[in-house]
């Protein structure tokens, strides 16, 4: 999941710590806390690069105002040479910094991706204006702004505060950083070195950060006598599935990933799905319970050092479903399934992706229950068998064509079509009457009964601009639907408007 790295660069973060210095010889200087917190962010780019490669990481200043010296990167590098010409500016204001990473975070990745926060100040809530308390203590009154936590995303703050635990003015401003995370909520941590300020204690402490915020997800795919070992990215959450009369918490992926069969990717189509994960093989060790190496297999396949000439069933796999455009129907727990396919983010590089579905067995309507999937050649000997999409015993309400009236342009164009059967009367008398229905349905179903006064209105004023050379029956019947529309017969919903019966009626 992406992270934002904000950085407190106020002037109380040029305080020096006592008993350390950085640089050797003529070039050497006091410790600051400056110095820890950038020593600090190096560890999680250095655990990064080890554990979680594919994170996404930007680094933003903070003081009263903000900076994006890195926009989301996962160039590591470039962060590590950005964080060495940094200026000092003037005092902290935490709420700026919270406005800015909320904007960054939901231009970059939208309202719904899961992103972490990591937040990095000295202890020091500032006062007056634009101080920590001064913004906490403003809640409860109008604000011209709302706060911007909690966040409107999936995020977790995680806020370091590179203090001496036992420092007094600390232990005062404890409170408001507590009060701080609380309102972030979603497992959001307060995070405070253990003893004296020094490198060591700032050390584990981002230590003990990246390895709470970034735990990788490795388990075993396997198929048949197949198999490997891989890793998930991003890692997957825990799940917790609400209904309307059950809550289902903390719902987890097995270590075991089991491919039961294979479908086109036509079929699958675009099911709802709670995530998408790349597959990521990792180095399977060869022993006698590995599955997809034989141990009497040739004896040289010891003797590669190099990783990518080594056989790999995740290889094997996204090439057949590449080639075959296929995609994997796995078991991700009981009666929780996913799809794993190839997927291409450019023309010239593809991955194995997952896509996790939601829990149960009957997720995707135009497949039916996963339970009653088979062979391909049992379906072939059954000619009842029919093929996908399977279609429901049950009538679903979303079959029904319901206009859609998101924008005003959509209102207008179905208003048209009326009016343009409405010039062609007396032949497209059934279409007139069957789109002047579901329009007046829709509008009764919505609360819209303005718009059948709209309607009578804009029937009398077209009766009053028809052309001589039109059928007389289209005035008759626009006006005969005025009148009806104004009636109380025509606001319930199993009413319909029927043709008033005239000389010029087909059949008369």
């Amino acid at each position: 999941m992406p992270t934002v790295i904000a950085l407190d660069v106020s002037l109380s973060m040029r305080k020096t710590v006592a008993g350390g210095t950085v640089g050797e010889g003529l070039h050497s200087e006091q410790l600051t806390t400056h110095h820890l917190a950038v020593l600090g962010i190096n560890n999680i780019l250095s655990y990064l690069q080890t554990h979680s490669k594919l994170e996404f990481v930007s680094l933003v200043l903070f003081s009263s105002l903000y900076e994006v010296v890195c926009p989301f990167t996962r160039d590591y590098e470039l962060i590590r040479n950005k964080l060495q010409c940094i200026d000092e500016c003037d005092k902290t204001c935490i709420e700026t910094a919270l406005y800015s990473i909320n904007n960054i975070l939901i231009s970059e990745w939208g309202n719904s991706t899961a992103c972490q926060v990591i937040l990095i100040t000295d202890g020091n809530p500032g006062v007056g204006p634009m101080s920590l308390g001064d913004s906490l203590n403003s809640l409860n009154f109008p604000r011209e702004n709302p706060f911007p936590l909690p966040f409107t995303y999936p995020g977790k703050l995680t806020l370091v505060c590179l203090a001496n635990a036992s420092d007094p003015n600390f232990i005062n401003s404890l409170p408001l950083y507590q009060k701080l995370v609380d309102l972030a909520g979603n497992d959001s941590i307060l995070l405070v070195p253990e003893g004296q300020l020094s490198k060591s204690s700032v050390t584990n402490c981002f230590k003990k950060l990246a390895e709470t915020n970034y735990i990788s997800f490795q388990g075993y795919l396997k198929c048949g006598h197949l198999g490997s070992r891989v890793s998930l990215s991003p890692p997957p959450t825990p799940h917790s599935r609400k209904t309307d009369f059950e809550f289902m918490p903390g719902l987890t992926i097995s270590k075991t990933i089991e491919i039961c069969g294979f479908i086109s990717v036509a079929d699958v189509g675009s099911p709802t799905s709670i995530s998408r994960h790349l597959v990521l093989p990792l180095l399977t060790e060869k022993t006698s319970s590995m599955q997809g190496v034989s141990l009497e297999e040739d004896s040289d396949i010891e003797d590669i050092t190099d990783e990518g000439k080594l056989p790999s069933f995740c290889v094997l796999l996204h090439g057949a479903l590449k080639v075959e455009n296929m995609a994997a129907l796995c078991t991700l727990s009981t009666d929780w399934y996913g799809f794993i396919y190839s997927w291409a983010d450019t023309k010239k590089k593809s991955n194995l992706m997952l896509t996790v579905l939601e829990p149960g067995t009957d997720v995707v309507p135009w497949l039916g229950n996963f339970r009653n999937l088979g062979p391909f050649e049992s379906s072939s000997k059954n000619s009842e068998v029919s093929n996908f999409p399977v279609r429901p015993a049950e009538k679903r309400s979303y079959s029904q064509n319901a206009p859609s009236w998101i924008r005003q342009v959509g209102l207008q164009s179905d208003i048209q079509k009326i009016l343009r059967h409405a010039r062609k009367l007396p032949e497209k008398t059934q279409n007139f009457y069957k789109e002047l229905n579901r329009l007046r349905r829709a509008a009764l179903s919505l609360g819209f009964i303005e718009l059948l006064e709209g309607l009578a209105l804009i029937f009398e004023r077209e009766c009053t601009l028809l052309p001589p050379n039109l059928h007389p029956d289209c005035t008759i019947q626009m006006g005969h639907v005025a009148d009806m529309l104004r009636k109380p017969y025509s606001r319930e919903l199993k009413n319909n408007i029927t043709p008033v019966r005239t000389k010029f009626t087909p059949g008369d």
